[in-house]
């Protein structure tokens, strides 16, 4: 199967106005068993509430069910169950789609193809949700594009509710240029079309590509690839005096110009072109500002202190030196992923209180190590130290309360702290 993907892959990158029209018989047994093998055992449950432990009982007879029904053209996805989770500035909360364990499935088989067809296409700006790429891989490119060019200016743009507002109309025709095979094509629609549960009641989707489903990633690249980046790398760029560069990952975007005018063009025409495909630009969460190895000099000339800072992928961006004194991109976790952060933990320990000490621990430890590999980058340690910090301070309110007494000193705690959960402390009262 992997070579049948690599060939696509090929023939995509050799042929870039190849129009496939067969694809949709790699849907086949062999394709949807190696997906059930990848898909994790702890995803959360679709509307049928089935698990991969339910469904690999009688594993064989299920796939070969579904393998047939894809041929008869007679599978269809469930509705979506609709969750939330809260958004990145500790405020609101986003929509989730959660999908049934088989349309899981079928949605990793489906990705596998668009990213073997559509891989050669994606433009080397766009880094989110490809294979050997990561946020870290956007977030050093956006440093040799500042440091190393002739950056001065970048604008700071935000999609208003990207997934929430893919046109599927537009979509299909993107997918269209490149995929001529109609039961792929209308395989997308039935995922797009296929509702969202919520509260027991089913709404329809008729805009829209759902958060957390698997194919989504892929067919939003496919959406902003035309919408964006393409017409960066072939209009925006010509038309500019300066140098201009695109950083992208999945919705988030940096865009950096040499010349105020060009960025002030680019973000004028960014409305108009957003707007065509039925998009609209965030303004309240959109500027423009100098940025850049001579901001700083510029701004206290002009008597207006620091050049401005900006997120993006979790991450203040401010302007700095190294100890040489040469200009350098610093970064620091943003305020309000740091908040959002602390309340997640918060919750989490809220509902966990009453577990054994091991798992509270051993679960911990997981989300410590885990945030330490994504923030712990180069001049982030005091924001590491501040997070460690709330957490700790969290973990001994929160374990105090799984007893009507204080069951902790700080002494004590700290001690514990460094013996972990052999400190002598019984499961009662610690």
């Amino acid at each position: 199967m992997e070579t049948k993907l690599s060939r696509i892959t090929e023939i995509a990158r050799t042929k870039p106005k190849e129009s496939f029209t067969s694809l949709y018989h790699l849907l086949n047994e062999e394709m949807l068993l190696q997906c059930h093998r990848e898909l994790g055992k702890q995803k959360a449950v679709g509307i049928d509430k089935v698990t991969k432990a339910e469904y690999e009982e009688n594993l064989d007879d299920n796939i070969q069910d579904l393998v047939q029904r894809l041929k008869r053209q007679s599978y269809r996805p469930l509705p979506v169950r609709r969750t939330y989770i809260p958004k990145g500035d500790g405020k609101g909360q986003r929509p989730l789609g959660i999908s049934a364990y088989e349309d899981k499935i079928v949605q990793m088989g489906l990705s596998k193809i668009l990213q073997a067809v559509y891989e050669a296409d994606f433009l080397d700006c766009s880094y989110g949700f490809r294979p050997n790429r990561s946020a870290h891989d956007a977030l050093r490119a956006l440093n040799r594009v500042i440091e190393k060019g002739k950056i001065s200016y970048v604008v700071d743009a935000d999609i208003r509710g990207f997934f929430n507002n893919v046109d599927h109309d537009w979509l299909m025709k993107f997918i269209h240029l490149r995929i001529a095979d109609p039961n792929i094509r209308r395989l997308i629609v039935k995922f797009l079309k296929a509702g969202i549960m919520e509260n027991g009641k089913i709404e329809a989707t008729d805009l829209g590509t759902p958060q957390g489903s698997i194919a989504s990633p892929v067919l939003a690249n496919v959406y902003l690839h035309y919408t964006l980046d393409l017409w960066f790398e072939v209009a925006v760029k010509k038309r500019c005096r300066g140098q201009a560069e695109l950083v992208r990952y999945a919705d988030d975007y940096v865009c950096c110009f040499q010349y105020k005018e060009d960025a002030e063009m680019f973000y004028s025409a960014l409305i108009s072109r957003l707007a065509k495909f039925k998009l609209e630009v965030a303004e309240e969460k959109t500027k423009i500002l100098a940025f850049g190895r001579f901001a700083a000099i510029n701004r206290d000339r002009m008597g207006l202190g620091k050049p401005e800072t900006f997120d993006f992928l979790g991450f203040t961006h401010y302007c700095g030196t190294s100890r040489a004194g040469k200009f350098r991109v610093k970064r620091k976790t943003s305020k309000k992923k740091f908040r959002a952060k602390v309340q997640a933990v918060k919750a989490w320990l809220k509902e966990s209180r009453h577990e054994g000490l091991d798992v509270i621990m051993g679960t911990m430890r997981k989300k410590l190590v885990g945030h330490y590999r994504y923030y712990g980058i180069t001049d982030n340690s005091r924001m590491l130290g501040s997070f460690k910090y709330e957490v700790s301070r969290l973990l001994f309110k929160w374990l105090n309360r799984r007893s009507q007494r204080h069951s902790f000193t700080y002494e004590a705690y700290n001690h514990f702290l460094v013996l972990g959960c052999n400190s002598g402390h019984n499961e009662s009262g610690m």
